[in-house]
């Protein structure tokens, strides 16, 4: 039988894959994991079970992105999921191989760190707080993760919770890693957002974290948004995408700052 380790390291493995593809095959899955169809199959049914694909005949999809009914045809909603959707999974899952057993880490709003949040590796024991009520109900079935929802005012179209009880809940917790959406950061000016609660609220959890780790696909480099989360020097680490140009990495390497890009 499998120990728990191996089945935990192929599980992430087959989800490494989904998230990069799309959709994965029993036959890709017996090939590069070198397992047999039997035990592909049971792992696909476990991964289902704790909602992190749905089975499709001769394999698996990606899920889709968790929409209530009543956003389901909200176009800005699902146009922010769509957009740049591939480099966001990029980003993600370079994201997630951050996290360490026994973290504690904090997810801002955004379809980003949604990513993230569907890409903590299998098998960890992981304490999660979020703002963000989709964040949570998509990991209330995940084997080891922990989650903590501030609480708050619900900004609806984006799920999150926001304003000074949400604020206020954030005071006790110091998280080792803060992972940040943002709608733009720029060198001079910052990591910025477009509305003022969820500003206000992302800049207390990057005050209480240890690592400040802000995730944006190319587009958001160079863009100063209306509203300061936190200033450039309080970051750690920016992860983008290959498409970002050098000139604009530059900007932030020049300042100090790592950037990888994936």
């Amino acid at each position: 039988m499998a120990s728990k380790v191996d089945i935990a390291a192929r599980e992430q493995w087959i989800l490494d894959r989904l998230l990069r593809q799309g959709s994965i095959t029993i036959d890709q899955i017996c090939t590069g994991a070198g397992v047999s169809l039997a035990t592909a199959r049971r792992d696909l049914r476990q991964l289902e079970q704790q909602g992190r694909l749905h089975r499709n005949y001769g394999g698996a999809v990606s899920i889709e992105p968790l929409l209530y009914e009543q956003f389901r045809h909200a176009s800005s909603y699902r146009e922010q999921i769509e957009k740049h959707a591939d480099e966001k999974r990029r980003i993600a899952l370079a994201a997630a191989r951050l996290i360490e057993d026994g973290d504690t880490i904090v997810l801002t709003s955004g379809t980003t760190t949604n990513q993230v949040a569907r890409s903590i590796p299998a098998g960890l024991e992981v304490t999660v707080v979020t703002s963000t009520v989709n964040v949570a109900m998509e990991l209330t079935n995940r084997r080891g993760v922990s989650i903590f929802v501030t609480g708050g005012l619900l900004h609806g179209e984006w799920f999150s919770l926001v304003g000074p009880a949400a604020m206020q809940s954030l005071n006790s917790i110091f998280p080792d890693k803060a992972f940040i959406g943002a709608n733009g950061i720029h060198a001079s000016h910052g990591v910025t957002a477009y509305h003022p609660d969820e500003a206000a609220l992302n800049s207390i959890m990057v005050r209480q974290s240890r690592q400040k780790i802000v995730v944006v696909d190319h587009s958001k480099l160079g863009v100063v948004a209306t509203h300061l989360i936190c200033p450039l020097d309080q970051v750690s680490l920016i992860i983008t995408d290959t498409e970002a140009t050098g000139d604009a990495v530059a900007a932030f390497t020049n300042n100090g700052i790592e950037v990888r890009q994936v």
